[in-house]
């Protein structure tokens, strides 16, 4: 059986949908993508974002909607509410990392009010949350400092510090292991949001030791070169076609990577040196959000979200049950 490395940590949309913000394993299995079949979540409104899972296979999913996160037995497949929504004062639940070293799983809960989306309760700001990963007790709650805040994804660096892009911001944050605040570890203007879209999203460690990262809109890759747990420069990755609303990266191994893009594919990307080579492993998703590794399975969180932010589809209903769709990943 190969073995497959953790992430670290953790159909086509119209340009005019996107003037709204993005948000956007390590595993071991004996069964395949193809033996698979999608996992339904429970309710109308779940509308799924980040995706992660445990070494069992256990998987973890955010809702950006009601909140919360729900948890799918790796043997039955059932999902069911592990955290319920406004626990530990969380309202919208983008990203979500599973750090079994830690014993926790980060969530990035966001006040999304601005944009539509209420939450399921009144905490302001955006904050990196931690909760015990056996009882599901909160533990640790950070703020994202500054006015410009939205919490988006993580990453578990080298020493176990917590990594947090700000889709609001040109900021990649870190919390150290024995931490209590979030502090600016790398800022640069090339990564400044545009006038009504979304910046920093995805972000992963590789083999190599740096970090490589990416842009809701306009959609684009960078790595961030990273010394002695230090941030370097932002060089911008060559990509050999335009790439529609990346978000969610999770490294397979070295310097290869599966990468979501909310246009509707999962793809798989290698980089060498500043250029990268994509190949569609998987598209006509509904604004996919995220991906997690098990085995030789990625399963990816179908988030529907243009029925929340697509002018041309308000008052429509997405398509139910929301659900968690298995992908092969074949050998490279």
């Amino acid at each position: 059986m190969d073995r497959v490395q953790l992430s670290r940590e953790s159909s086509e949309t119209r340009k005019g949908a996107t003037c709204w913000l993005g948000f956007m394993c390590f595993g071991f299995s004996l069964v395949s993508a193809a033996a698979e079949s999608p996992i339904s979540l429970p309710g109308d409104r779940a509308f799924p974002e980040s995706i992660t899972a445990l070494r069992d296979g256990t998987l973890f999913v955010g809702s950006v909607v009601t909140g919360g996160v729900y948890r799918i037995d790796p043997r039955t497949h059932t999902a069911t509410t592990w955290i319920q929504a406004g626990t530990y004062g969380t309202r919208s639940i983008t990203g979500v990392l599973a750090d079994e070293r830690a014993q926790t799983l980060w969530v990035c809960s966001n006040d999304l009010s601005g944009i539509g989306v209420a939450g399921p309760s009144a905490v302001p700001g955006s904050a990196l949350k931690g909760f015990d990963l056996k009882s599901g007790v909160g533990k640790i709650s950070a703020a994202l400092p500054g006015d410009k805040t939205l919490c988006n994804d993580i990453a578990i660096g080298p020493d176990g510090s917590a990594y947090v892009t700000n889709s609001a911001a040109p900021e990649i944050l870190r919390l150290s292991p024995k931490g209590k605040q979030l502090e600016v570890w790398a800022s640069d203007p090339s990564v400044q949001p545009p006038a009504g879209g979304s910046g920093l999203d995805g972000i992963a460690f590789s083999a190599d030791g740096n970090l490589y990262v990416d842009t809701y809109t306009p959609g684009d890759l960078y790595r961030v070169e990273v010394r002695s747990a230090k941030a370097g420069k932002f060089t911008k990755l060559k990509v050999p076609r335009p790439l529609v609303l990346t978000d969610a990266i999770r490294v397979i191994s070295g310097n290869t990577f599966l990468l979501i893009e909310g246009g509707g594919r999962l793809d798989r990307m290698t980089v060498n040196g500043e250029a990268v080579s994509i190949d569609i492993l998987k598209g006509g998703f509904s604004v996919p959000t995220g991906v997690a590794i098990v085995g030789h399975t990625a399963w990816v969180s179908e988030g529907q979200l243009s029925y929340l932010f697509d002018p041309a589809k308000k008052g429509q209903s997405p398509n139910l049950p929301f659900r968690i769709y298995p992908v092969e990943i074949p050998a490279h």
